[in-house]
Parts: structure tokens; sequence; C-alpha cells
């Protein structure tokens, strides 16, 4: 496909994330020339600060983790001497995962020929980009351009950062020291990741929840099981419905807690250090969206359709493209990815559309949590304005022979569906090999299968994957 004469790319991508690298490397294959921008390290928020340090952490503290728990050794017949371990090793164990992916996200590129220019790029009008450089400003134009700017962690306000007391997931996954007592304000995802990784590395933590329940985004149940596994026996302490409401760094850090109803001061802590992991906002300042009429929302997203096509009021801006955390539709780098390939897909002419609830999420904790689709509470408000009933089923790890095998039988899979049809809505999994076991759930979601069908299909034996068999089974049975 050529480039007609009055455009310099038939496509210019803004932000070389997970989700802009997936978009390129879609674009070539339908045979667009491509540019990417990027103002910062290749590879955006997922390979510099985020998923790939953050596995890389778990993965040896993980380990540490299971060579101190004597007890579960014996239990198979093992025995082991003190386990030590390097702080600075397992941190630059990061630093040489993130150089590794960042250089082959970048060669990949190269070798695709997509164009990478390094800059702040925003939006100049009509199929126009501007880009900052260090040399100054130029302008590229484009047939098409697609916005996946990515985003940066929120910090509440009242809490002041310092980066070495007070900070947040970019600064922890730097492993630059370890703390005896870490505050973390927040139980989602990476709260939950990194609670694991400073207890497994010996550290105490007390972590502080705004709203009501721990692990607010989480189906209930698993919640309940999670918190039972990851939080009540390991060195931790934990506040539901309580607010950090004012965070000053230094040694120690001293942080008022306060009822987060009635904002008064209910506790003061002094701790060694406190991560904020209160979730993320997206960058979509200075981006040049008003230039075409565009406004972000309150919170700052950018409007997008399920095509990805940039909103304008009700209106989609010709030529303008929007994925990944900027949409903040799921703030998640493979659904940045799938984003890309849909904008692109619509880009050529093929009309296609993103399936929010097939797209799994996982938490690498230990055990792990993964989960598809809806949580109960959020099935039945369907089933309540749709007029359907709906059913779940469990079924624990502890009657998996796999998982017994392993001596990790701390486990739930939790499949929620239709009453009638029997289509799955949610599949909730905790327990080890969470994140792996989900994804013939998201597939069965991106089916619209039924358990019907599902309870028939055959699964290897002696496997973890047979704890959703069961679960299939049991629907039916019980349906």
């Amino acid at each position: 496909m050529d480039v007609s004469q009055e455009f310099d790319y038939d496509l210019v991508i803004v932000g070389a994330g997970v989700g802009g690298h997936g978009a390129a490397i879609h674009a070539v294959s339908c045979g667009l020339k491509t540019a990417i921008i990027e103002a910062s390290e290749m590879g955006g928020t997922c390979v510099n600060r985020g998923c790939i340090p953050s596995k890389a952490l778990l993965a040896a503290s993980g380990r540490v983790r299971e060579l101190r728990n004597t007890h579960h050794l014996e239990s198979l017949g093992i025995q082991v001497g003190g386990v030590e371990f390097d702080r600075g090793a397992i941190a630059n164990h990061a630093n040489t995962l993130v150089s590794k992916i960042r250089g082959d996200l970048t060669n990949s590129l190269k070798r695709l020929k997509v164009d990478i220019i390094p800059g702040w790029g925003r939006v100049a009008g009509q199929q126009k980009v501007t880009v900052t450089t260090d040399e100054g400003e130029k302008t590229v134009t484009a047939k098409d351009i697609i916005l996946c700017t990515g985003s940066i962690p929120f910090v509440p306000p009242g809490i002041e950062l310092d980066g070495k007391t007070v900070f947040t997931s970019d600064d922890a996954l730097k492993l630059e020291w370890l703390p005896k007592w870490v505050a973390i304000v927040g139980s989602g995802y990476i709260g939950l990741e990194f609670a694991d990784i400073y207890t497994a590395l010996g550290s105490e933590i007390t972590m502080i929840e705004a709203l009501d329940q721990l692990m607010p985004t989480f189906d209930p149940d698993i919640a309940k099981l999670a918190s039972r596994v990851l939080i009540s026996p390991r060195d931790m302490e934990t506040y539901s419905g309580t607010l950090a409401q004012k965070v000053t760094p230094g040694s120690p850090v001293v942080i008022e807690l306060a009822d987060a109803k009635t904002k008064e001061v209910v506790d003061v802590l002094e701790v060694d250090a406190c991560l904020v992991a209160t979730g993320r906002i997206p960058v979509s300042k200075d981006l040049g969206l008003s230039a075409v009429g565009v406004e972000t929302d309150r919170r700052g997203f950018i409007p997008v359709n399920d095509q990805m096509a940039v909103l304008s009021g009700e209106e989609a801006v010709p030529h303008l493209w929007a994925i990944g955390d900027a949409t903040g539709k799921l703030m998640l780098a493979h659904a940045a990815s799938a984003q890309g390939v849909v904008a692109v897909e619509n880009i050529c002419g093929r009309h296609r559309t993103i399936d929010y609830r097939s797209i799994p999420a996982a938490a690498f904790t230990h055990p792990e949590i993964s989960y598809v689709g809806l949580t109960e509470p959020a099935a039945k408000e369907l089933g309540e304005q749709e007029g359907f009933e709906v059913a779940s089923v469990r079924t624990y790890f502890k009657g998996n022979s796999k998982a017994i095998a392993e001596g990790e039988a701390d486990g739930i899979a939790k499949v929620i569906y239709r009453k009638g049809s029997g289509e799955i809505l949610g599949v909730h999994i905790f327990g080890i090999h969470a994140s792996d076991l989900i994804h013939e759930a998201s597939n069965a979601i991106a089916q619209r299968q039924s358990v019907n069908t599902l309870a028939y299909l055959v699964h290897a034996h002696p496997t973890l994957s047979e704890v959703l068999d069961e679960a299939y089974k049991r629907a039916v049975a019980s349906h």
C-alpha cells in the first residue's frame, strides 16, 4: 500500500509502549508505512516500570519464600539449609531483564522498518503531528494517527513523595533498599504484588485501603480466600475504610490515618517506608487534543468508541485513534495490544470491535490470582438490567491431584454463568499457576460458550486445568 503523495506516513503512532508496539507490528503486516514517536524509553510502563521488572522481582522473591518454607518442603521430604539472598543481585536481575526486553522490542521495530522518532508528539490538526525533539520541532503528516500515551501512578492529595522513603511502584521496582517496615497504600494488584515481594524478603507490611473491603476490584469470594492465604499468615496488618490522609517522607515516614467516611484522624503510624499504590492516571495533557476538538473526561481519559476511534462529543474524529491506558478502558498491557490491533484493522477498512469481557487479568502473587469477565456482583447487576438469572459454582484446588502432588492445594476456581443458556459470564481463579489457567476461560467467553458445551471437553489428568473441568461439570449437574 503506497503512501499517497500528500502524507509522510500511512500511520503515525504516538507512544512506544506495548500497545504502540503491537499496533506498529500489525500495521506493517497490513502494508502500512509506519512511524512511532516516543518521548521516553521504548517499551513504556510495562517493559520499564511495570509488568516486566515486577515479574523478575516476584520470581526471585517467590523462590526465596519457597525455599524458606521448611514446613512445605518437609512435607515433600526435602530439607534445605539456611537460604540467603543478595538484594542487589535481585535488583540487577530485574534491570537485566528490562534491558533485554526493551532491546528486543526496539530491534523488532527496526527490523520491520518502522521509523522510530524520539521526542514528544502532539496532534497539530487533522492528520498532522508535531514532535518536539532535542534539536527543535518538526511536523510529520500521516493518513492516520494512533495515540497510545499510557499512564503514570496516581498520588492522592496529602501524600508527599521523595522517591526514597515515600514512593510509587516506579521507584519500588528499583529495589534500592529493603525497609524493615513498609506501609502500602492501596490493596489492588500493584499493592498485593509488592506486599508479596517485601514479605518474602523479610519486611513487615501495613496495608491501608480506603474502601471498606480489602482487594475491592476482585470477586468477593476470591478476595476472602486470598486475604486468608496472602495476608493473614504473613507479617502484615491491614486497615480498610481508612485513608492515608497525610504522608510525610523522612526517617521515620509519618502517616496520618483517617476514617474514610468522616475524615477524622484515627491513628498515626511511623514506618520506614511507604509505597503509594493507589492506581494510575492517563498521560493525556499536552497532546494537542483541543486542536481537533477533543476533550478528555474529568479523570483525563481520552474518549473512544469500540473501534478505538477518538470521539469529539458523540462523533468519531476522522483518522484519529487512541488505545491503551490513556483510554482508561482496561489498564493492562495486553488490553492495549488488543486495542492496537482493532484500531489498525479499522484503519485498513476491516470493521472490528474490542471485546473487553474476554480480556483476562492476573496478579502474580504466590499463589496467583486471575480473572476474566464479570465478578458475581457485576453479573447479577447485568442480570437485573437484562432480565436473566445468574448462578455460580466453586471448585477447590484441594480436590485436584496435581495441586496435592505439588503440596500447593490452597486455591479456588469460581465460574459465574447465566442460568438457562449456561453462557459463561466470568471466571475467577486463585491458586498455583492461576495466570496460565485463565486462558481457556477467556477463550470460552470470547466465543460466548456455555457450560453445557464446556462440560464435555476433555482435560489431561492429572493437571491443574481440571479445576475448571470440574467447575463446568458441576455447573451442568446443578443446572
